[in-house]
């Protein structure tokens, strides 16, 4: 097995041909990672002093940048500031620009969401086994869903030392999903709806999502599949770029310091190929549609007495 792609562009706005464009959507979209060898993102001399841990406040894993402008998780002084902003500006134009070039297609709707600068080392992090990075998972968030949009990124190796970022990559996303899809629960009635006046998620989430997070729990929780499942380990050199669709590739970072990482957020329609999307591999194996919708008709027909019950098992589940 070998899910890794490699392309050997040295530029941000690469000029390519109609076959290797070809190439690379086929392998972006069927569950591959894109891995560009020979495409650093350069720091000036100023800037490597942002290699370092002591410009997060500690309080993030990450020093994040969201699309209107606001930088989070960092500390310094204004002027020093203004300065890691610009850096992780750059990468996120020039990740914006690799992505334009390789699919035009996207462009009109992609949707730019965080870019970060990840300067702590991965090996060592000790947290619960659902926010354990170091297990093999497909991306998915309790407070955040997607609803079935692509979750694209861009990561790059900005270590000065010369240390790899090693990853794990698993088995194709329908092998998985064969395997653990009969054991993942549904949601109870309205479950989404509360959880959304409540605040505890940022939107509503949708079957799919619900289906989403069962597979990454019950794939991070599965200790003889984290160690025998198929999977290859890839060191991702200082001075690579790696391409892949994080709700797709079953991935875990083993080891590394000092990252560079653009998400981009587009609809599964929008694709190339739609049928090889998440949602649309999950609606294929169920029989019916995993959106919004069914939220309608989970939630239209149940009397408040059976909808108070969905409510205090909805809670005891989302709190364990």
């Amino acid at each position: 097995m070998n899910l890794i792609r490699e392309f050997d562009f040295t530029d941000w706005n690469p000029k390519i041909d109609q076959a290797t464009s070809q190439q690379a959507i086929a392998a972006l979209e069927g569950g591959f990672v894109i891995c560009l060898p020979h495409l650093p993102f350069e720091l000036s001399e100023n800037e490597k002093r942002f290699l370092s841990e002591t410009w997060s406040d500690q309080k993030s894993k990450n020093i994040s940048l969201r699309p209107q402008g606001g930088l989070k998780g960092a500390t310094g002084s204004d002027s020093d500031l203004i300065a890691l902003r610009a850096m992780i500006q750059r990468y996120a134009d020039q990740a914006t620009q690799l992505v334009g070039a390789l699919f035009p297609d996207y462009v009109p709707n992609l949707v730019t969401a965080n870019t970060s600068l990840r300067p702590f080392e991965v090996e060592g992090r000790v947290s619960s086994y659902r926010k354990d990075d170091k297990r093999l998972h497909t991306d998915a968030f309790p407070s955040n869903p997607t609803q079935g949009t692509r979750l694209l990124r861009v990561f790059n190796n900005v270590n000065p030392n010369g240390k790899p970022r090693v990853w794990r990559v698993g088995e194709p996303f329908q092998q998985m999903v064969a395997k653990y899809l009969p054991k993942a629960k549904n949601m109870f009635p309205c479950q989404a709806w509360l959880m959304h006046k409540l605040g505890i998620t940022k939107r509503e989430r949708t079957p799919y999502d619900q289906l989403m997070l069962k597979l990454h729990d019950l794939v991070k929780a599965d200790m003889d599949y984290q160690r025998n499942a198929p999977q290859q380990s890839v060191d991702l050199m200082p001075g690579t770029t790696w391409i892949v669709y994080s709700d797709q590739v079953l991935h875990a970072a083993m080891s590394g310091q000092y990252m560079m990482e653009q998400t981009f957020h587009l609809p599964p329609d929008a694709l190339y190929q739609p049928e090889t999307s998440p949602i649309k591999v999950l609606e294929a194996i169920k029989g019916q549609s995993l959106g919004l919708a069914l939220n309608v008709v989970l939630c239209s027909d149940h009397k408040p007495t059976y909808i108070a019950t969905g409510i205090v098992k909805s809670l005891s589940q989302f709190l364990d």
